[in-house]
């Protein structure tokens, strides 16, 4: 990875240690001495890694590891925990959004109807999906799929990742806020478990179109907030420069750790030692445990007792409490 264009510059400190330990892997002629300073090598890697990874700046999440261009995306995480997945389209209104992924799969030993952000890999594959940008019939599609699965009594999966919903005026002109809006409300009073878990960026209502949920996970180093750095950097400062995005990232408390402390997300699904891009194996195996596990433990209770719980928790969110008066 060394000569990775797309490396984060807080990782040069390993550069050095990963040239040794190349080094000795490629000697053929390795003695006992050099075997026991590779395993110390690898070793001080790991540790290095940790410790970096561990004090990251918000900004540095956002930009160098949640919009990595090799971290995992929701169809690299489908491909490695869903079986039999069968993918469904349209929304029978207008038409079919690939930037939202829909379709019955089975995760375990449970089967589950999935929603997801699809970003896409390369350039046209992007720009076919919007960079992940749902429009109304993408968020319209997911409410059919996921009423589908309530007729069947199947739980629902959504795996978010979205710097937001597309904002061009074809999408404002077809309803874009009312068929978010809509989702809330249903999501809401869905009679069927729901899982929900922000695998990379999870923007504004763009995410929370499909976010609503018994359940919310947040990947360790991905993010979820009212609004991107560089959206509140532009409104707050006129201008968004990194310094600004920066200031934003700290500002808008948008980290796993900042939403578990907030109340917005359940619990932080962790991933491999120095992000999700490093093993997507490794990633996939976190991620599909953690949602077999809520699945199961949701399934416990009586639907409409499930139902009054997700409104209690959503009642809860932004609750504050009036400190006495001093003095």
């Amino acid at each position: 990875m060394a000569n990775d264009p797309n490396r984060p510059p807080f990782e040069q400190p390993l550069l050095a240690l990963e040239a040794e330990i190349e080094r000795l892997q490629n000697d053929a002629q390795l003695g006992a001495a050099d075997e026991k300073r590779l395993e110390a090598l690898r070793q001080e890697h790991q540790d290095t890694l940790s410790a970096i990874y561990a004090s990251l700046e918000p900004w540095d999440i956002v930009s160098r590891v949640a919009r990595n261009p090799k971290r995992p995306q929701s169809t690299d995480y489908l491909r490695r925990i869903c079986s039999d997945f069968c993918q469904l389209h349209g929304d029978r209104h207008y038409g079919d959004d690939p930037a939202i992924l829909t379709g019955f799969a089975r995760i375990g030993k449970f089967k589950v109807m999935v929603v997801a952000h699809r970003k896409g890999r390369d350039t046209s594959e992007r720009m076919l999906c919007n960079f992940g940008c749902a429009h109304p019939e993408g968020y319209r599609k997911a409410l059919k799929n996921m009423q589908l699965a309530e007729k069947f009594g199947l739980p629902v999966v959504t795996l978010v990742d979205t710097p937001g919903a597309y904002p061009g005026l074809g999408a404002e002109e077809r309803g874009q806020a009312e068929a978010i809006a809509v989702n809330l409300r249903e999501m809401s009073r869905l009679r069927t478990p729901i899982v929900s878990v922000i695998i990379g960026e999870g923007g504004s209502g763009g995410a929370l179109g499909i976010a609503v949920a018994d359940r919310v996970g947040m990947m360790r180093y991905s993010w979820y907030s009212v609004i991107s750095p560089e959206g509140c950097a532009a409104i707050l400062w006129k201008q968004a420069r990194p310094d600004t995005n920066s200031a934003a990232a700290h500002q808008l408390h948008l980290t796993a750790e900042q939403n578990l402390k907030l109340g917005t997300i359940d619990e932080i699904v962790e991933e491999p030692v120095g992000g999700a891009h490093r093993d997507h194996e490794a990633a996939a195996d976190m991620l599909q445990r953690w949602i077999i596990d809520k699945i199961s433990d949701l399934r416990r209770f009586k639907i409409d007792n499930l139902i009054r719980r997700r409104y209690e928790r959503l009642r809860q969110m932004g609750s504050l409490e009036e400190a006495g008066a001093v003095g």
